[in-house]
Order: structure tokens, then sequence, then C-alpha cells
């Protein structure tokens, strides 16, 4: 029982934020009589002070803090998007030390115990011989994988994460309502809770001392790397996901960067040889251990379930051969069901010799003569279960039905009873909540993790809070709009986990001149290569916008550059303009360009809109998450909030706005260029990025020239001054030539400078030199499965704009490479002066058809490298394009 101290003080009294708790539950932060619990003293006096504006202040900091680091939790069938901003309250739940040291060795046991129950039923079965476990519940569930019985583990550890998730009564009494044994999740969020927690509340965060999370995760990682069966330097351990849509893929993102694990998804991976193998640039490389994402029977087609096309075949064979170690084991999944907490007790007494220290809720398996009695009589004041949770089967509440649905109910639980569970209803407690209203009580469940450290389970000190959405519910799910806490566990001033007994894993590093392991998946390279093409394009499209925008202003000092009849004809010639488009008043023609401009910007039908490649450029860079570094994730997310308010701006353009927009849009992309060129490491990953952009700059340049010069007017002044303002190259242009417009100077400015960032010949250059950087373009390191197909090489430039044929010294070199090398060469071999010859018509046929035929290549460019490096195809014959 608490005592009350004469120097206890309540929370300092302000009309807005009284917090009432109720008095049916039992209320976290504060007694009865409404006065602090003494584990809260200290953060009731903190908030309290603060009051309304300034908890609103750090409120709405934390949420600046959780936009900037990217954190979502995917909400599924929601009307509005998947992806949802992680919901965090200010007002962290606190737990008293003393209390949490007993928690800590509840749950410590209760993973033991469910450990060597695991590792029973999947070998020796002697609890369902001593009649501990009933065998209709273990054979009739869907989560016993049949495949995996007799496979044991290293060291004989099913478990290697645990979770609890925990509910207090209205007694005080804690009580596990679910334990999650499949792939526990949260420490990812509870950590990033943590990190908001600490800056918003950092005077309140030292005064508690607070226990900190970082110590449990690196104990975490250094036990992982000691699961590798065979190899003990430089194991590779990858974090297997079920991809971009699953709920919590931010926080594997998170955990993967955090650890420094590739996250790779069931296609990254391979068997062979009953080897489990990552596929990657320079071939296959083996993987020693699985901290896998998704549930057990997802994770191979061919032995759990064949309509998975998350898996990998041949997954189950692998790890049952031993070359393999997977966290958590395959059919952990089994103790995820409500039914076994019916018998946790006994076997608590039975495999451990000890009593259960932490409860489960009140659970009746109605597979039993007895509790299905109990649960008959009983069953307005319980919730009735399935037995094996399947997704469509939901709780049912007998208290919410009529006397019909009650005696239907009745009548299928005693059809078939094994399929049944009822368990107790818990009456939630409730802690202060930050709202609109004020601080108001909510309904918690805290979620409790622990991982097996090597010798025993170690328990993270704190955990996820969830609260529920409004206080008349008692339902705590993130999924149906819940929020969550930070969790602060108390100690003591300068405290510090203790130090995981394991021996360091060694790191060795190549010898000499040898190359480093690449271990960039085909994948993640694709999304790399399409992060910067569509970086480029947004890039492009805001540039060509922002120099077109001022030629809706009547006004000659605006500033602009290009004409109203210049940004027509432009755009004309892109295809933004409908064929019969014929206007009769410069009223007309500013109405249209101000459509024009107004759908390149954000119209979702438009496919080449700024709004549209921006959502792609999103899109790509999600499950590159954690390659990205958090400043440049920041500049992802601050286009995203910039471009938020383009749809608004519609209608009647408003060009100051406008302008404003894309002046800063242009800034921001400039950053994001920026930290990809100087904090990028040079490795493979960044080489596909760079060929990504230089290949989508290449092409956006070429299409410029085509619509400005080639059907542009004749008089060269008005397109010349477009183009180098749209390419940023006015400068440039001015210093080399002064004020004289003449073609054959823009397309040395613009098609053949290779000192010019934005030339067509600068990006062919900085492709063959990215592109030779690649792992097996060096003749001497030629990959022996590269395209050496005679049939293909033999037609690989047909149709192209390079017909010559091979250099012998060249025969090795892969195709995406020579062809790279070849259109380069062809543009430094071409004339500008012969380009810029027109015809009998006054037409530039001859640039013309030197900028179509270039276009076809790299067209052809982009297929080869997507073949050789992306789909792991032979390609029979490279498409020529007219």
């Amino acid at each position: 029982m608490e005592k009350l101290s004469t120097s206890e003080t309540a929370i300092p009294k302000s009309p807005q934020w009284r917090y009432q708790a109720p008095s049916a539950y039992w209320d976290e932060a504060v007694r009865p009589s409404g006065m602090p619990r003494h584990h809260w003293r200290k953060l009731a006096v903190a908030v309290g002070r603060m009051g309304a504006e300034e908890l609103t202040r750090r409120w709405q900091a934390g949420q600046h803090l959780i936009q900037a680091h990217g954190i979502t939790y995917n909400v599924y069938g929601d009307s509005q998007g998947m992806e949802r901003p992680w919901s965090l309250d200010p007002i962290p739940l606190v737990i008293d030390g003393a209390e949490w040291a007993q928690l800590e060795r509840a749950i410590s046991q209760r993973a033991t115990l469910l450990n060597q129950v695991l590792a029973d039923l999947y070998g020796g079965q002697q609890l369902i011989q001593r009649r501990q476990f009933p065998a209709a519940l273990l054979f009739a569930s869907p989560h016993f994988l049949r495949p995996c019985y007799g496979v044991q583990p290293p060291g004989g550890v099913f478990l290697h994460s645990y979770a609890a998730d925990l509910a207090r009564s209205e007694d005080g009494q804690w009580w596990v309502i679910s334990d999650r044994t499949q792939a526990p999740s949260g420490i990812g969020y509870a950590l990033e809770n943590r990190l908001v927690s600490a800056r918003t509340l950092p005077s309140a965060f030292d005064q508690c001392h607070v226990r900190p999370l970082n110590r449990f995760l690196d104990q975490t990682r250094e036990a992982l790397l000691h699961l590798a069966p065979n190899r003990r330097t430089n194991p590779r351990v990858v974090l297997l996901t079920a991809g971009p849509n699953n709920e919590t893929y931010f926080e594997q993102s998170f955990l993967a960067r955090h650890w420094g694990f590739p996250l790779v998804e069931g296609a990254d991976l391979t068997v062979r040889d009953h080897r489990v193998f990552l596929k990657t640039l320079s071939g296959l490389e083996p993987v020693d251990m699985v901290l896998r994402r998704m549930d057990d029977a997802f994770c191979d087609p061919l032995e759990l379930r064949g309509d998975s096309l998350l898996g990998v075949p041949g997954f189950t064979q692998a790890v049952r051969c031993g070359h393999v170690a997977v966290a958590n084991a395959l059919g952990t999944g089994l103790m995820e069901t409500s039914a076994h907490m019916a018998f946790l007790r006994g076997l608590c007494k039975h495999v451990l010799g000890e009593d259960l220290q932490l409860p489960s809720v009140a659970t009746w398996w109605c597979g039993d003569e007895g509790p299905r009695r109990y649960v008959i009589e009983h069953l307005e004041e319980l919730v009735i279960k399935p037995a094996f949770p399947q997704p469509g089967k939901n709780p049912l509440f007998p208290s919410f039905m009529d006397a019909a649905a009650r005696q239907d109910l009745i009548r299928r639980i005693q059809a078939d009873p094994e399929q049944f569970v009822a368990q107790e209803q818990v009456a939630l407690s409730t802690a202060p909540v930050r709202t609109a209203e004020g601080i108001t009580p909510r309904h918690i469940v805290m979620r409790i993790f622990a991982t097996w450290d090597g010798h025993s389970y170690n328990v993270m000190p704190g955990g996820l809070t969830r609260v529920s959405k409004e206080a008349s519910s008692p339902v705590v799910s993130m999924q149906m709009g819940g929020g969550s806490k930070d969790t602060w566990v108390l100690g003591s001033a300068g405290e510090e986990a203790p130090a995981a007994a394991l021996t360091a894993i060694k790191i060795s590093r190549a010898a000499g001149n040898s190359p480093p392991r690449v271990e960039l998946p085909s994948r993640v390279a694709d999304h790399l290569f399409w992060l910067g093409r569509y970086s480029e394009r947004v890039e492009s499209g805001v540039r060509l916008v922002r120099a077109l925008l001022p030629g809706l202003s009547s006004e000659e000092d605006f500033g602009q550059t290009v004409s109203l009849e210049s940004a027509l004809q432009l755009l004309s010639g892109l295809g933004y303009l409908p064929e019969d488009f014929a206007p009769s008043s410069i009223a007309q023609k500013r109405w249209q360009l101000n459509q024009v401009l107004s759908a390149m910007i954000s119209d979702p039908s438009r496919g080449s809109s700024i709004g549209r490649n921006l959502q792609n450029l999103r899109r790509v860079a999600w499950p590159l998450k954690e390659r990205l570094s958090q400043d440049t994730w920041r500049v992802v997310q601050q286009l995203d909030r910039d471009f938020s308010i383009a749809p608004s701006l519609r209608g009647e353009l408003r060009l100051t706005a406008q302008m404003s927009l894309l002046d800063r849009v242009v800034v921001v992309l400039s950053a994001f260029s920026g930290l990809l060129g100087e904090n990028t490491t040079r490795s493979h990953g960044w080489r596909f990025l760079e060929i990504g952009r230089r290949l989508e700059r290449c092409w956006q340049t070429a299409d410029l020239l085509l619509a400005a010069l080639v059907h542009g007017p004749f008089d060269i002044e008005p397109a010349a001054t477009a183009l180098l303002s749209i390419a940023d190259s006015s400068i440039t242009y001015r210093a080399r030539y002064f004020t004289e417009f003449r073609t054959e100077y823009v397309l040395e400015a613009l098609l053949a400078d290779e000192s010019n960032p934005r030339s067509i010949g600068f990006q062919l250059a900085s492709l063959v030199e990215h592109m030779s950087g690649l792992p097996g373009y060096h003749p001497t390191a030629f990959h022996p499965t590269a395209f050496q197909a005679t049939a293909f090489q033999a037609t690989a430039f047909e149709g192209t704009a390079f017909t010559a044929p091979p250099d012998p010294t060249e025969a090795d070199a892969p195709l995406p490479l020579r062809l790279a090398e070849r259109i380069l060469g062809d543009l430094r071999r071409s004339s500008m002066d012969d380009l810029a010859e027109r015809d009998a018509q006054g037409n530039l046929a001859v640039l013309e058809s030197f900028l179509r035929r270039l276009e076809g290549s790299l067209h052809d460019l982009s297929e080869l490298l997507t073949a050789h490096h992306f789909n792991h195809l032979m390609v029979a014959r490279m498409s020529a394009v007219p």
C-alpha cells in the first residue's frame, strides 16, 4: 500500500488541465483521492507547471520530430491511404523501479517456459503423453507446422525474442492478455518514442532517472550475431520483411539501419544445395542468420504455405539441415493462440518446477468438459474467441447478443468445442493523455519485450504502451486509431544496464587489394536506379514550369526570360498542348498556359506531372529508408510537405505563390542532390542512383532540344533563351558567347560540352564512368554468367544509332557499358556545325535524326541495365526504337 507523505503534491490546478481519473478503473498516475502516485510525482508536477499552452507546444515539437524521422504505421483498408503518421502522446507512462523488477523476472520466466514448451511440442512431445497439454489443441492447430517437427534450432532456443501484452485490472494486478512469439513487433517504435520524449521533456527525463534502452538493442544485436551456426567471423545476418505494405515496415527498416543488417524480401533470397543465399550484384552470397519479420507459414511456399508470394522456396529444408539460423524459429506462432493460456499455470509447475509469477487473463478452453460447462453457464460475462485465430474470425461478446444469438453460439460451442476459447473481460487501467479537451484518461495496454542473450532472457527496461482512441472505448489497437506512449522505468542516478556476457564477434577485413564484398540485392539496385530517375524527373519538371510561369505575366519587368509565345511553342513541342490549339487572343493564350502549367504541377491524372513523379519518388524511396541518411529522408519529407499545398493553387494561378513554391522546391532538390553526392559512400548502390539520374537528365535534355530547336521557331533567340533558362546554363553561355545566339553555340553548350553539368555530353561521360565501376564491368573481372549469348551479341546494336562493328578489345565488356561507350563516342565524333545545318525547307533534319536515335539508344540502354542487373533474365534481342 502506497503511503502519502506531507510533501506529496497534486498536479497544479488549472481549470483547463485538471486531470480527473475514473473511479471504476485503476489509474496509473493518480490515486482515487486525486493525488499522484509516488513514482509519478516529479512528472505530474512538471506537466502541471507547463500548463496547456506549453504542453501543446511540446506535443507539436514531438509531432515535428515524428514527421522528420518518417515514423509511420500502415493501416489496412483505410480509404484515405494506408500510411499513417505514428501517434505519440507527450505524457509517458511511468513505472516504479521496484515494480518493474518483479515484471522483469516474471517476463523472463514466461519466455523460458514458452521456449521449453515449444521445444517439447516440436520434439519429444512428453507434455502430450503426460496429458499436460491437450493433443487436440496441438494437432488441430493450423499454427503447428508439421514440416518443422523434429527440427532443433541452434542451442535449442526457439524464442529469440518474445513480447507480452500486459493489462492492469481494477485491483492493481498485472495480467498477460496475449503472448507474442511469432515475430514480435514494437521494439523499434519503443525506441523512437524514447528519442522523441527525451527531447520534448528533457528536464523531467533527467529528474526521473529513466533507464536507457540503447544497451538492450546493442545486446540483442550481439546475441543475433552469435546465432550463426557455422561461421563466427563476419556472419551475414539479414532481416526478412514481407515488404513495404506490412503494417510495421517502418520499424523493420529502422531496426535494419540501426543494427546494420540488410533488409531483404523473399525475392532477394534463394536456396541452393539446402543453403540460403542473398542475390547480389556480384552473385550469390551465403546467409548465416535470418531475422524474420513475417509469419512463419509464409516463409516457404514449397513446404509451409503454397499460396505465399513472400517466402523462399526450400527455406524449411535449409533450416532443417542446419545451414541457416532463424529468429524466431519456424513454428513459434503456435504459442500465440489464446487457448494455451488455460494450461500455462500447470505447465510452469511441471516444466520449471515454479509457480507462474505473472498470471494470464482467466482462460477456459472449451475442449475440456469442465471449462466448457463453466463457459456456457457464465456466457454473458465472458469473451468468446476462436481457439485458433484466423483472418475473419473475430471475438464475440455474448453480453451484447440477444437470447436467440446466445443460444446459437452455445449450439456452435457444443458441436465443435475444440474450436472455442473463453476469456474474462479485463477492465483496463487508465493513464493521462493529452487531448484537445485537456488531460483526459484513456485505457492502456503495455507490451514488454525480452530477448535471448545467450544464457537467459534479457528484458528491455521499458516498453511500448498503447492507448485507446476514445475514453469510452476499451479497445486498444493501432489499426483502429489508437495511440502510443513512451514507457519510463525509473532507476537510480547513473544507473546503466549490465553488459551482455557474450564474446565479441570477429570482423575480418579484406586483405591487400581484395575488393570488398558487394551485398547490394538486385531489387535494391533497381529502387536506387529509379530513385535517381524520379528525382531528376521532379527537378526537370520544376525547372521547366518555373521557367515558363513568368510568361503569364503582362508586366515586362517581372523578370521573365521566356515570353508567352515562346512558352506556348515549347509546350506544343513537348506535346502538352492539343494539336488543334489556335487561340485568337492574348487572354485565351494566357488561360491555356495557366491550365497547362497547373496540370503539370499537380494533376494526378497526368503521369508526367510534378506531383505524380514526387509520389513515385517517395514510393521507391520508402523501401530504401534504411539505406538513406536521416537528413536525406527529411528532404524527401520536406518535398511532400511543400507540394501538399500545390492543389490549393490550382484554378486561378497566383503567380507569386507558384514561383515561391517552385523556388523552394528547387532549393530542397539541390539539398537532396548535395546530400546524395556528399554524404553517400561511393558504393555500387550510389552508382546505380547516379546512373539513373544521368540517364534521365540526358533524356530530358534531348526532349527539350527537340521541342525548342527542331520544332521551335526559325528565330533561334527565343528558343535558346528558354532552353538555357530551363537548363540553368544562361550564365555559362553568356560567359562564352556573350549575347550572340546561334544554333551551333547552343548545341555546343547543351549537347557536346562535357564540362557543363547540364549537358548531354556530361551525362554520357558520367554514365560511362559510373558503369565502369560496377561489379564485373572490368574486362578482367567480367562475371561468367553475364550476357554471352552469341545471337544477342550479334544483334545487340541493330536499330540503334551505333551499328559499327564491335571493337575486339571490348569483346568481354558487358553490353550496357559497350552501348554507353558507343553513344558517347558517337556524340564526340559529331560536328555541332553539321547538326545545326538547316535543309532547303529550313528544318534541322540532321539534328532531329540524331536526337531521335539518341533517345532510342537511351531506351535500349535502360532496358539492358534492367535485364542485366534487375531482372536476371537473358534478353534475346534489344528492342529497336525508330
